[in-house]
């Protein structure tokens, strides 16, 4: 794609200069407002952006999304097309090389996937150190981390040869650290992948194989999980490829980065919406309950978690493929006494001028918690699933940005609003932290939750 340059003309009010800022695609640099001064000392005119709602940090090839229209890209793929034809290790090729394999491609492409499933014996050690009711998701963000100290080479980023291994390994191993952290922590023995099996085949085999010689995943349950993956599996500048990108961008090796970028997604605010979906529809309790806690919604007191996005303003398209997976996996399963409520709780809104001015449409995390539940995964399992189909998405991201030029390690400025210059004051002669006199640490220490017996 072609760059797109024309100008903006700023006028400085504070000296009546003009600068002319070039825009190239749509964009200007944040640095050229750096020649915007007053004086010869300034150091120049800064853009301020919390949270980076509008400013983007890369130039990136891999996702393409339109929150206005719906529409969601997989390297100019459509999440429809592949959703309904492709597979998940297709996807995860088409991410991290740009472009579909041919069938050779592919066979050695899921032939690596499925021979680097294992973990050293050490980690089932690791594991078994965590107390028995650790968050799958807290093992996960340790265990993903400590590999890189079982692969000292994974530190060679600069080898194009080296950087397949380690993402071959990520993909490879995060389904049965995953599935070794939820045996965990129901007391489980750990089952060992199934060579003959898919790669959502076999981590359904690492989740539920009990005393059978040979696990066989149901197909439409297998299919269901397989296609989920796809559509968690890259989602542009989120807040975890941000945290995978600015830790890559320190040159850390790629276990380091995946480590911060599946802590970013445990945050509930990231990783946890669906699991605040199941809370909601629990508390509505019944489908004669909607209009009440709509009219709740409406006034401030309660939240409509499942809808808006911070950038879709149209149906998450993504929550319209979820609708068709859901009927495969309600055939199995039987139907989810959640689901005629959630999709009554759908009709309602989107039929009410309240949500639909403020373009309020159901997100992929709508649906997925009450399908997770329905196959029998518990909650705290939702954000381990989501970080299974984002990996090839976070390693993208990753090696885009090692392969950029233009990028140096994240160093984000900020605006001071502190204390300008002040002397040391002994401590005899201090009054305590703030006008008050009260240390504000121990206030709110005094105020925390009961206390817990040491363990």
């Amino acid at each position: 794609m072609s760059e797109q340059v024309s100008t903006l003309t700023v006028t400085d009010n504070r000296t009546g200069k003009t600068y002319e800022i070039p825009v190239t695609d749509g964009a200007v640099r944040a640095s050229a407002f750096r020649s915007i001064k007053t004086s010869d000392d300034d150091f120049g005119l800064m853009t301020y952006d919390p949270a980076f709602t509008n400013t983007a940090s890369c130039r990136s090839a891999i996702t393409y999304i339109d929150g206005d229209a719906g529409i969601l890209r997989y390297r100019g793929y459509p999440i429809q097309e592949l959703a309904e034809k492709s597979s998940f290790l297709e996807v995860a090729y088409l991410l991290l090389a740009g472009e579909l394999p041919s069938a050779e491609e592919l066979s050695t492409w899921e032939d690596e996937i499925t021979h680097h499933t294992l973990v050293h014996e050490s980690i089932k050690k690791f594991i078994d150190g965590f107390h028995h009711d650790a968050h799958p998701m807290g093992m996960l963000v340790s265990t993903v981390g400590a590999l890189s100290t079982f692969y000292p080479d994974a530190k060679t980023i600069d080898d194009p040869g080296l950087r397949r291994l380690q993402i071959v390994r990520l993909i490879a191993k995060i389904t049965t650290l995953a599935a070794f952290s939820y045996r965990h922590s129901v007391g489980f023995p750990y089952v060992y992948p199934d060579n003959d099996l898919s790669y959502a085949g076999n981590f359904l085999n690492m989740m539920w194989k009990a005393t059978e010689l040979k696990y066989e995943p149901d197909p439409n349950l297998e299919h269901a999980l397989d296609v989920l993956f796809i559509l968690h599996a890259d989602h542009e500048q989120n807040c975890s490829a941000n945290a995978m990108r600015a830790v890559g961008s320190s040159q850390a090796d790629p276990f380091s980065a995946a480590a911060a970028a599946i802590s970013a997604l445990y945050g509930p605010l990231h990783g946890g919406a669906n699991e605040q979906v199941l809370r909601m529809l629990s508390e509505i309790g019944s489908v004669e309950n909607i209009p009440a806690f709509i009219a709740q919604v409406k006034d401030g007191k309660k939240k409509l978690m499942g809808f808006g996005h911070r950038v879709y303003k149209n149906y998450d398209p993504r929550a319209r493929v979820i609708r068709q997976v859901a009927d495969e996996v309600f055939k199995v399963t039987g139907t989810n006494p959640f689901l005629d409520l959630a999709m009554e709780l759908e009709r309602i809104a989107l039929e009410d001028e309240y949500f639909v001015a403020r373009k309020l449409y159901p997100n992929v995390d709508f649906y997925t918690g009450i399908i997770y539940q329905a196959m029998g995964f518990p909650v705290e399992m939702f954000p381990v699933l989501f970080a299974i189909g984002r990996m090839p998405g976070w390693l993208a991201q990753w090696e885009e940005g090692l392969l950029d030029p233009e990028q140096k390690i994240a160093r984000p400025r900020q605006l001071y609003i502190g204390y300008d210059q002040r002397s040391y004051v002994p401590i005899d002669d201090r009054s305590g932290v703030g006008d008050s006199g009260i240390d504000p640490i121990a206030a709110q220490a005094a105020q925390a939750a009961p206390e817990r017996p040491l363990r």
